[in-house]
């Protein structure tokens, strides 16, 4: 009998509302899997195996199956928000091992919905950094184990990709679910603000971090995001307007080269959408020479506002440093007039061109290491040359989505971005379908004793 693990949300929640299989068994496929593989991934801090068994069983007793758009999918969650009944350790040894006494109300829509929360997955401590690593585990790329699945939430990506669960949760403060979705081949929305309820840490990085699903079909994503967003994203059918697509291939951040997997792409991708209607040209947005300072002026920021109430002596010295830089910043970053002053100045670019495509990545992601030991410049370096493209969208506020496309000369996936003006959620989702359609991609990691 072929298991339920890797099949896609939407064909769980249609064969559970039609009762052609229950939670129970989805689940015990999923939760087999994760016991088979897991432990080469380091996707789950926490797997709440047997909670979730009767949390399952819930979902089949439910009067309403029949109409739960999620009936019986199994979800993972980022761990840095709360689950009733678990503790939520945020990658740190400094958090306390507190259980929540509520669900997150994004947690609480899914469970609402009839997902089954599997477990918690690892994070780099107070989801900082761009790699997934610390004292409660590393995530590692499945499809390349040598290299990090990505972070923040790369415990989040790992899972979805390896197939341990269909769906993740995960949030993004500066990029941090379309980095750990563009290096594990997943498909990912960082919404623009106020679509998802944030509620991230203390103050969401000031208003820059958003919710969001992970998954590995746009069909999926859809499902998820209207859940999380309490509105309807089911795909619209019937013709669509040709989208003025601007293409851009150089970094945001003055001094970053992007490598060539990506920036060919970008131009296959360019090419797929032209050939299918789209007006599409190349034209860079005009990044300010100032960018890279006030992405580190807001990255260190919100890391000094989450660690302010914890322990020193309990953190990582990368994250104590971070921290104590961003205590500086504090003052100006929350007056918000460089973010203001940045969506001033990409705003007309917006309105010659309605989708902006990038690479999602500017080259591959690093060695999957104990970079939680590693020095904080170090670390810096290593963040910044591989994922420049995403910080500006999480600055503006604005929508922007990771799209698998193509491949590393390691075979693990390449990706592109996609991003848009406030509100255009919908267009982003739209032209991601073509791109699945015109030029599909593997949708899970071959298990390493598969290939």
């Amino acid at each position: 009998m072929t298991s339920w693990a890797g099949r896609t949300a939407a064909e769980i929640a249609a064969a559970v509302r039609e009762k052609e299989v229950t939670p129970r068994e989805v689940l015990a496929d999923h939760l087999a899997r994760i016991e088979r593989l897991d432990s080469r991934v380091g996707a789950f801090r926490t797997v709440r195996a047997a909670a979730a068994l009767v949390e399952a069983d819930a979902v089949a007793s439910r009067a309403d199956l029949a109409e739960l758009p999620l009936a019986g999918v199994p979800v993972a969650v980022k761990d840095n928000l709360a689950v009733r009944g678990e503790s939520h350790r945020n990658g740190s040894a400094a958090t306390p091992d507190t259980p929540a006494a509520e669900d997150h109300v994004t947690v609480a829509r899914l469970r609402a919905a009839g997902a089954v929360v599997v477990g918690l997955t690892n994070v780099p401590e107070l989801c900082v950094f761009g790699t997934t690593e610390g004292v409660h585990g590393t995530a590692r790329n499945p499809w390349d184990t040598s290299r990090t699945a990505g972070g923040s939430s790369g415990g989040s990506a790992a899972a979805v990709a390896a197939g341990l669960v269909p769906l993740a949760l995960g949030n993004d403060g500066m990029g941090s679910l379309r980095i750990p979705a563009a290096n594990c081949g997943l498909v990912t929305l960082k919404p623009g603000h106020g679509v998802v309820p944030a509620g991230i840490g203390n103050g969401d990085w000031f208003g820059m971090s958003e919710n969001g699903p992970l998954a590995t079909t746009v069909e999926d994503l859809r499902l998820m995001l209207g859940v999380l967003a309490d509105a309807d994203f089911a795909r619209r059918d019937g013709e669509r307007s040709p989208r003025r697509i601007a293409v851009a291939l150089r970094s945001p951040l003055a001094g970053v080269s992007v490598s060539k997997p990506y920036t060919t792409a970008v131009r296959q991708a360019a090419g797929v959408l032209a050939k299918a209607g789209h007006r599409v040209r190349r034209a860079e947005p005009p990044y300010p020479l100032s960018l890279g300072v006030t992405s580190l002026q807001h990255w260190t920021a919100g890391t000094a506002v989450d660690a302010q109430d914890l322990d020193p002596a309990r953190l990582a010295r990368r994250t104590r440093v971070h921290a104590a830089v961003g205590r500086r910043f504090l003052h100006s970053v929350r007056a918000g007039d460089q973010r203001a002053h940045l969506r001033a100045r990409l705003t007309p670019f917006f309105t010659e061109h309605d989708i902006l495509l990038t690479p999602s990545l500017a080259r591959r992601s690093p060695r999957a290491a104990p970079w939680h030991e590693r020095g904080w410049l170090r670390n810096i370096l290593a963040n910044t040359a591989y994922s420049p493209f995403t910080p500006p969208w999480n600055l503006t506020g604005w929508p922007a989505m990771s799209i698998p496309f193509g491949a590393l000369p390691s075979g693990a996936p390449c990706a592109v971005q996609l991003v848009g003006r406030p509100g255009t959620e919908e267009d982003l989702l739209a032209l991601a379908e073509e791109l699945e359609r015109l030029h599909p991609w593997r949708r899970t990691a071959p298990p390493a004793d598969q290939r």
